[in-house]
């Protein structure tokens, strides 16, 4: 039986695409958190970030900083989560490294201290235990 084709993969190929590198592709997430929300993809497969090549790397954070200029210009965001989730234990659900841009509204929650510190919630709120 032969594995489903990497969804990422496809959409490389496919797009459609919000930058279009020869390393590194950029598209809008197809489960948004807020307006905006983009994923940076190697065009090469490759499950974890840290297998990519110097060069992919670099070509991947150069266009981390192109998505959040465009997502400014168009979104007016007030603040920006940058995540990477690698391996399953982390919540990495598409085995191809991607990294997300996610522009964040003041009051989009309550209290949006810790940021990426609420994957694991009860050591999230550091700050309540001094």
């Amino acid at each position: 039986m032969s594995r489903p084709e990497c969804v990422f993969c496809v959409r490389v190929r496919q797009g459609p695409l919000v930058i279009d590198g020869p390393l590194v592709v950029a598209f809008a997430d197809g489960f948004p958190l807020s307006d905006g929300h983009t994923l940076v993809v190697p065009r090469r497969h490759e499950a974890s970030i840290f297998e990519l090549t110097s060069a992919e790397y670099a070509a991947a954070w150069e266009a981390v900083a192109e998505v959040r200029r465009r997502v400014e210009e168009a979104h007016r965001p007030d603040g920006f989560n940058i995540g990477v989730n690698v391996g399953s234990a982390a919540g990495q659900t598409v085995d191809h490294a991607h990294i997300h841009v996610i522009p964040r509204r003041t009051g989009d929650v309550a209290d949006p201290r810790g940021g990426v510190r609420w994957v694991l919630p009860p050591k999230a709120p550091y700050w309540s235990k001094t």
